[in-house]
């Protein structure tokens, strides 16, 4: 029996793939260009910004009839035993495959932000906890982890991770960020991007681009950011992702910049991404973001203007289901005014990927795995060790830290008790369970009260909320200082309840006036600290809050960033000495609520100085955290010479001085005194991390090539320049332990798509 040239396995993907388009009418070419959300709530109280507004029903049985191109959260909707949801999934693919003429299912993707977004499944720290961590390395085995858990339910594609870069901590979707700083944000997302990529998921990076540098840090604001903060600081993580990460899929953002939206960008989706920098996978919107250029940018006067602007673009498939790509695009391609080679463009780049997937195969089986654990013992480890590596330790004088065995401790505050501290926004039970009460948790999450006093079985532990999150009331107070005055010492568990548009205090449409502490917090941390008894603070946040306000007045101050399940025994574990803290800010931890806002990555005017009477200093430094042990850092003094297009290799040795095993996190830093457009005054561009054991040393080497020193010059052009640079070896932005000095010499070197984005390390022994 001939099979048709697109079934035959045996021939190129493209070929196969124009055989099937030369084969499909209009509306079955146009089908493979959008999703379908199934059960999308309708009520006021989504998911997504404005979903009750653009949700609509569609009639399931006609539409497939034409195929269809995706599926969308199937899992992550509503709460589904995952075995449940798997036989439901492969039902519904097979309802799909029967209906059309050609047989093709659908892509299903699901959200896996901090894990897969689905019931039952292990809930990962956030993004910003992978930036504390420094571990690219844990960071990808978690990715692989939660790519095969996606596999075995019948998911294709996730929607992670965020590369979007915090320009102002004040935005609520810090939490889903990797941190502020460019280098850092690329280096562990293209980690993210290889585990999913590598256990066969089509990783979507998003938000493409320039979605962090809303103005007001409001969500979904106008980006003003220049042509040189867009090319050096916004788009470097993407780029990285997409070289070294292999990622198949980009997610264009909400935003405009300078007054045009991303989702009708063609310089950004298709002059840019396409063809300068190869990307030959698929783009598709942010939940209706083809539908906003009509409702919210105004730069379209219909669905189907708003589907042509986005086509044209080089948005491939509307997600999450079909408000322009559906029946407006038809009729504007039968009326001549879209013209149908669009669609062709999109859909073939749709189906390749259905062809990478095995999608086009005849023997495509949508059968789930016999067992599904989606929060499998192995993963809880994992989670558990990333927890561990985030966990920051900012200060601690007196050592008060680890806390004695045998002591007397008042744990205060509104998140010592509760499990859903320690998730974020995109973590199931705080993304979906709101809307369904009944329903429990579905997975284990220890709060830091239980886990404090497994971790201290002889110590002398009491409770008290003293307030809610953000509720105004401060009638607990009384009762918290009581319980304080009787101990040795206090632990004041504070921070945010992760939500979505204004229902939580950090999340998607949670962005904030100030970085003040939420609610009467900060004076409920006053009164405790009025007793004079030791307080050890720990933040349970999704992003830094100002604590000048308290500098020099508690024993020590802990800090972790939605850690997830797993999240209350890692600060446990720091708090009695079992764990070691490494973790190190992946943002800065601002002296005064107004944040200025600001990050470090500030030219000479950025930083303070006498024109200003504000002090934009941070109280602690990106990069910035304490251990439980000590190093010493030896290093040889370098001044050299190189080219514009040379490298050079500089080295210390970091030793354990203390008498317990630790991780050091080895950081590497660019200054570059005279450049002829303003550049940051330091910024990152290589870091190590080192555990180490009593006594052990290592020697770091980081491979610096001049690519890293180039940035955007005036004419919009990467070049390298010659000129004096230093490299600074240092523990955090500013706290510097060696310098090198390097003098570039030879031309202005012009970089194009092959640049180097990274600066290489290696460790060996001290020697």
């Amino acid at each position: 029996m001939t099979i048709a040239p697109w079934r035959d396995l045996a021939l190129p993907a493209a070929t196969r793939v124009d055989d099937l388009l030369s084969r499909m009418t209009l509306e079955e070419k146009t089908a493979q260009l959008y999703g379908v959300w199934v059960g999308a709530a309708t009520d006021g109280d989504g998911v997504a910004p404005l979903q009750s507004e653009m949700a609509a029903d569609h009639d399931w049985d006609e539409l497939i009839t034409r195929g269809l191109g995706q599926l969308t959260r199937s899992y992550g909707t509503a709460p589904v035993d995952p075995a449940l949801g798997a036989q439901g999934l492969a039902r519904a693919q097979r309802l799909i495959v029967a209906a059309g003429r050609f047989g093709i299912p659908a892509v299903a993707h699901e959200e896996c932000l901090a894990g897969f977004t689905a019931w039952g499944a292990t809930a990962y720290p956030v993004p910003l906890a992978w930036g504390a961590s420094f571990d690219p390395g844990l960071v990808e085995d978690m990715a692989r982890r939660i790519g095969d858990d996606l596999r075995s339910a019948g998911v294709h594609q996730g929607l992670a991770p965020v590369l979007d870069v915090v320009r102002d901590p004040r935005w609520g979707r810090v939490e889903e960020t990797i941190g502020e700083d460019p280098y850092l944000v690329g280096t562990i997302g293209a980690a993210y991007v290889r585990g999913l990529e590598s256990a066969g998921i089509v990783a979507t990076l998003k938000h493409f681009a320039g979605y962090a540098s809303s103005a007001g840090a409001r969500n979904l604001a106008p980006v003003r950011a220049g042509v040189r903060e867009f090319a050096d600081i916004t788009l470097p993580p993407f780029e990285l992702a997409l070289r070294e990460g292999g990622a198949r899929s980009v997610m264009a953002a909400y935003n405009d910049t300078d007054g045009i939206p991303a989702s009708a960008d063609p310089a950004l989706l298709t002059e840019l991404l396409r063809e300068q920098w190869g990307f030959t996978g698929t783009v598709v919107s942010d939940y209706y973001g083809v539908a906003f250029l009509q409702a919210l940018h105004r730069v379209a006067g219909s669905p189907a203007e708003a589907a042509h602007a986005a086509l044209a673009a080089g948005i491939d498939v509307e997600l999450p289901t079909l408000n322009c790509y559906g029946e407006p695009l038809l009729e504007a391609v039968r009326a001549g005014t879209v013209p149908e080679s669009l669609i062709d463009r999109a859909a073939r780049r749709v189906l390749l990927q259905k062809c990478e997937l095995g999608l086009l195969d005849e023997d495509w089986d949508p059968e789930p795995a016999e067992r599904i654990d989606l929060d499998s013992a192995a993963n809880r480890a994992l989670a558990r060790r990333l927890a561990e590596e985030s966990v920051v330790l900012l200060d601690n004088p007196d050592g008060v830290l680890p806390l004695a065995p045998d002591t007397r401790v008042a744990v205060v505050g509104p998140r010592a008790a509760d499990a859903l501290a320690m998730l974020g926004c995109y973590s199931f039970p705080s993304h979906v369970l709101p809307r369904h009460p009944e329903v429990p948790m579905g997975i284990d999450i220890p709060t830091v009260l239980e886990a404090l006093r497994t971790e201290l079985p002889d110590a002398k532990v009491t409770f008290t909320e003293g307030c809610g999150v953000s509720d105004p009331d401060p009638a607990g107070f009384e009762e918290a200082v009581a319980r304080t005055a009787e101990a040795d010492v206090c632990v004041a568990v504070l921070g945010d309840r992760a939500g979505l548009f204004g229902r939580g205090t950090s999340g998607e449409g949670c962005d904030v006036t100030d970085l003040s502490l939420p609610g009467v917090q900060g004076d409920l941390l006053d009164a405790l600290v009025a007793t004079g008894v030791p307080v050890v603070l720990v933040l349970l946040t999704g992003r830094p809050y100002a604590l000048g306000r308290w500098h020099g007045r508690l024993a020590a101050v802990v800090q972790a960033f939605f850690p997830g399940e797993e999240g209350g025994p890692a600060v446990a574990g720091v708090l009695s000495g079992r764990v070691n803290p490494s973790g190190r800010l992946p943002v800065s931890v601002p002296r005064l609520p107004g944040g200025q806002p600001w990050t470090y990555l500030q030219p000479p005017l950025g930083l303070a100085g006498d024109v200003s009477n504000l002090d934009p200093t941070p109280l602690y430094a990106f990069g910035h955290g304490r251990s439980y042990t000590t190093f010493a850092w030896e290093a040889r003094p370098v001044e050299t010479e190189i080219g514009t297009d040379g490298s050079c290799d500089l080295s210390v040795t970091v030793r354990n001085t203390g008498d317990r095993a630790g991780a050091e996190v080895v950081q590497l830093y660019l200054h570059d005194p005279v450049a002829s457009v303003t550049r940051p005054d330091v910024r990152l561009i290589g870091y190590r991390r080192l555990e180490l054991e009593p006594g052990e040393a290592a020697r770091v080497t980081f491979r610096f090539h001049a690519d890293l020193s180039a940035f955007t010059d005036r004419t919009g052009t990467r070049v390298v320049e010659p000129g004096a640079l230093e490299l600074r070896l240092a523990a955090s932005s500013a706290d510097v332990r060696h310098t090198a000095r390097l003098r570039l010499t030879g031309p202005v070197r012009v970089l194009g798509a092959d640049r180097r984005l990274r600066c290489e390390t290696e460790v060996s022994g001290a020697g």
